[in-house]
């Protein structure tokens, strides 16, 4: 029998909802910048050198990508994985993410998943990850920015990164009072367009946490079976690569109507 846990994964990655969005559960909150950098397990900046598209996955155990390490932002550099369970990105879902923009996860998290599940090859990402039964994924939960492309080495988002990375490694108490400190000196700088950009972010930091997305839900029943969450998985797959394939908005309505 498959990993649990990779089926959940899967289940996770892929499951399609009313407007190819994902649901999540009742107070569910997406974690801040700053909580995502203190919670990961690891954060890897790495290149996508190969793997498996949507259409040649043929089913959740053969979802792959190769990645090469760059850097390890934090974790055990010995402990940092050359694969991670996620499809190369194709043609029209071949896309970067916006440089500028902090606050929010890539556009694929919107269109049949909860969370980035397709990388273009050659591209270079931050991936904050967690280790599960042995098994390294995405850190953070639904519409977290866990993999997000960074090109170069000033990229605001790898700055960003590492100036959480900073004031993560500070006593708790003093966390707040340093990000207040980077903010004022970003500010100073005028009208420098980044560093406005890596303060806006900031403030967003000392203002959260994040509103929760959904009212209360009825809780799931606890009495689902192995099979019945390995058929959920092969369905999620067959679900993601319907969407991946779909040449129109319809199309992919239609995917997640099936």
């Amino acid at each position: 029998m498959r990993s649990l846990s990779l089926l959940a994964a899967v289940v996770f990655l892929a499951a399609p909802l009313p407007a190819l969005a994902c649901s999540v559960a009742s107070g569910y909150r997406i974690p801040t910048n700053m909580e995502l950098t203190e919670s990961a397990d690891m954060i890897l900046l790495a290149t996508v050198t190969g793997g498996t598209t949507m259409d040649e996955a043929t089913d959740p155990d053969t979802m792959r990508i190769d990645i090469r390490p760059v850097a390890v932002l934090k974790g055990d550099p010995a402990a940092a994985p050359t694969t991670l369970p996620i499809a190369l990105a194709t043609d029209r879902f071949a896309l970067l993410s916006n440089p500028y923009d902090l606050e929010n996860a890539h556009p694929l998290s919107q269109i049949g998943g909860c969370i980035r599940y397709m990388v273009p090859k050659g591209s270079r990402l931050i991936f904050f990850l967690d280790r599960h039964d042995g098994l390294w994924g995405p850190a953070g939960g639904p519409f977290s920015r866990w993999a997000e492309d960074v090109l170069t080495d000033d990229a605001p988002w790898l700055a960003a990164t590492r100036l959480y990375l900073e004031v993560a490694a500070l006593p708790e108490a003093d966390r707040k009072p340093a990000l207040i400190a980077r903010r004022d000196a970003l500010r100073a700088k005028g009208d420098d367009p980044l560093a406005a950009l890596l303060a806006d972010d900031i403030d967003r930091q000392l203002a959260g946490p994040n509103a929760p997305l959904r009212e209360e839900l009825p809780q799931p029943s606890e009495d689902i079976t192995a099979e019945e969450v390995e058929a959920m998985a092969d369905g999620a797959m067959a679900a993601a690569k319907c969407a991946a394939a779909a040449a129109s908005d319809a199309e992919m309505k239609a995917c997640a109507d099936r």
